[in-house]
């Protein structure tokens, strides 16, 4: 099993996520966040005691972003032809396979990626078991 390189950890500035204001008095205001705009908005004009607006601060870092929890890179894959740009970099991206890639191209892309020791994300999606067949 390939390891990565170095594997960053995210850290979670706001562990809970923004909600939208007043979202939990009434139900046809759905939770996901909108900015207020409203003129006389408390929120938008940041008064004390009230929730916080996302803002650029709360970003991920640059090199924990885009990190899967297993510590790699995405790479999507859709042939045999693809996976071989990954192997000078199987410690720092691993293969993920596309959604419209056939099984039986799955099963040489998963062969070919054992023998180039490269990680495929996805590797049990779409595989038919002995006793199926």
């Amino acid at each position: 099993m390939v390891t990565p390189l170095v594997k960053t950890n995210k850290i979670k500035k706001k562990p809970n996520g923004f909600t939208r204001y007043q979202s939990d008095t009434a139900k046809r205001v759905s939770t996901s966040w909108r900015r207020p705009k409203g003129i006389d908005s408390r929120l938008r004009r940041k008064f004390k005691g009230l929730p916080y607006m996302p803002n650029v601060g709360y970003g991920t870092a640059k090199k924990a972003r885009h990190v899967l929890p297993n510590g790699f890179l995405k790479f999507v894959v859709k042939n045999v032809k693809d996976l071989d740009l990954l192997l000078m970099h199987n410690r720092k991206y691993c293969a993920e396979i596309a959604h419209n890639v056939s099984a039986l191209k799955r099963k040489a892309i998963v062969e070919r990626a054992a023998q180039l020791n490269v990680c495929v994300v996805n590797k049990d999606a779409r595989l038919r078991s002995e006793e199926d067949e």
